[in-house]
């Protein structure tokens, strides 16, 4: 069983140790996030430039926790306009393979909808990112477009959120 928090100040040094830790892990499937996000002042900046992006409602970030309080993960809503956002996610190494981003995309998706009133949402993925692509399959995201992500070939997906959707599964493969 896994746990959202929504972001908050008292996160960063966890966050940064968990994306410290996972440098080398996400650089193998998505775009590293470059030498200055690691420095703890470029660190401490973006995080609180973060939370003013959420307190403006303008994103919903969220950390995942596993059943003993250890942060394993993050996802996040943002772009939030209009109903939509774009969903991101990103576990780490250790909670891989585990149905960590299955939970933790559903759970985001129920509050998506019940506690920040969106009615869709996107994601894109890497062609070359079989466990993204299973995940949001599994998670009721329907592909919907070919993409190109950070240079890669990829696709878009769109979950449309409510009541009825929320036992069917998607095809993003």
């Amino acid at each position: 069983m896994v746990k959202l928090e929504r972001l908050r100040a008292d996160h960063a040094d966890a966050l940064l140790a968990f994306e410290w830790e996972n440098r080398g892990y996400f650089a193998r499937s998505i775009p590293d996030r470059g030498d200055a996000y690691f420095t703890a002042a470029g660190f401490a900046e973006r995080h609180r430039a973060l939370l003013a992006e959420q307190h403006a409602r303008v994103c919903h970030f969220h950390v995942v926790l596993d059943e003993e309080g250890n942060l394993v993960g993050r996802v996040n809503l943002i772009d939030v306009a209009d109903g939509c956002a774009e969903l991101g996610y990103r576990v780490g190494e250790r909670a891989a393979g585990r149905g960590v981003a299955t939970a933790a995309v559903a759970q985001v998706c129920r509050l998506a909808a019940t506690d920040y009133g969106l009615t869709s949402l996107t994601a894109v993925t890497t062609l070359d990112n079989p466990a993204s692509m299973t995940v949001l399959a599994r998670s009721a995201f329907t592909r919907v477009q070919d993409t190109t992500v950070a240079g890669r070939p990829g696709v878009r997906c769109v979950r449309r959120l409510g009541r009825l959707d929320a036992r069917k599964r998607g095809s993003c493969g």
